[in-house]
């Protein structure tokens, strides 16, 4: 991992990212990843029947108003209408954060009504720190906790797959902390899994220093990815930053996904993460959803961008 105190330098970004709503896929194969530009069609041709698909959206924002999107109700109930639409049931739907603005229980009500139109037998999330702004995260946790432990993590198993949800969005002081009791969580949960386990990370913020400065990183994420060290095939997926990105460092593979809100500028580009307003027509180029597909048997792992179109 990278343990420079600013992380990756912006030429590195730019070398390893897609920025805004480019259209790639991703297959794992014998443990590595290869990128690839694809459509539906290719991608499920080049990976087969499918054993598990899920579909990813984050950063709804529920409540947030604003020039750079004045309807985030919209956009996200579009995102919900895309995955409805995929042309199979996804076996599952994970959020990856900031489901709201401010965190009220208006906002929290919003958004779980809205996402029980989803098609899909599961819905799982995780908090940002959106989710968390006043009471570190129990408003979320009481609409959105069950079945989690600790402060909202949790784990499981489907279609051969191992699945871990983390939370490192809950210090507002500290943005990108999973703490002790998380990482000994991660530890003991896959100390019994084979090797040849695919693993699967979900979490709002990246588990690696992709721009430190505006809290895009996780302090301690080295010693909970020491942990999965041994798999074969690692897959980290986040939100938060509003953007297509991949990195991959050995067998842990990391893809930051985009938003069904407002982008946020490139790393560097200005003091703070805010929320960028773009041409008229143009909003929905930066939005979008992810699905993710998993074949048994043929070690293949495959994921690929939609724009919100």
């Amino acid at each position: 991992m990278n343990n420079e105190p600013g992380g990756m330098s912006r030429r590195q970004l730019i070398r390893h990212t897609a920025w805004f709503g480019a259209a790639v896929g991703f297959a794992v194969a014998g443990g590595e990843v290869i990128s690839h530009v694809a459509d539906a069609a290719a991608a499920n041709k080049a990976v087969g029947r499918p054993t598990l698909r899920f579909a990813q959206v984050s950063d709804s924002h529920i409540g947030f108003t604003g020039a750079p999107n004045p309807d985030v109700s919209g956009t996200f109930s579009h995102a919900i209408d895309q995955i409805n639409n995929l042309g199979y049931t996804p076996d599952f739907v994970i959020h990856t954060g900031d489901l709201t603005h401010l965190s009220t229980p208006e906002q929290f009500d919003q958004v779980k009504q809205m996402m029980t139109g989803l098609k899909t037998p599961h819905v799982f999330t995780v908090p940002g720190e959106h989710d968390s702004v006043d009471d570190g995260g129990q408003k979320y946790r009481k609409v959105f906790g069950a079945g989690s432990v600790g402060d909202g993590w949790y784990s499981f198993d489907i279609a051969g797959v191992h699945v871990i949800a983390l939370v490192n969005t809950l210090n507002l002081h500290k943005l990108g902390h999973l703490g002790v009791d998380q990482l000994e969580f991660v530890k003991k949960d896959v100390a019994g899994l084979s090797s040849d386990t695919p693993i699967i990370v979900f979490s709002h913020i990246p588990l690696f220093a992709m721009y430190p400065d505006w809290g895009w990183g996780t302090d301690d994420a080295v010693e909970a990815l020491g942990y999965l060290r041994r798999f074969a095939s690692v897959t980290c997926i986040n939100g938060h930053v509003h953007q297509l990105f991949s990195k991959t460092e050995g067998n842990v593979s990391f893809y930051s996904g985009t938003t069904t809100a407002y982008p946020l500028p490139h790393p560097g580009d200005g003091p703070a993460p805010k929320p960028v307003t773009l041409p008229a027509g143009k909003l929905h180029d930066a939005l979008g959803i992810r699905e993710v597909s998993y074949t048994k048997g043929q070690a293949a792992l495959a994921l690929k961008e939609q724009r919100l179109q």
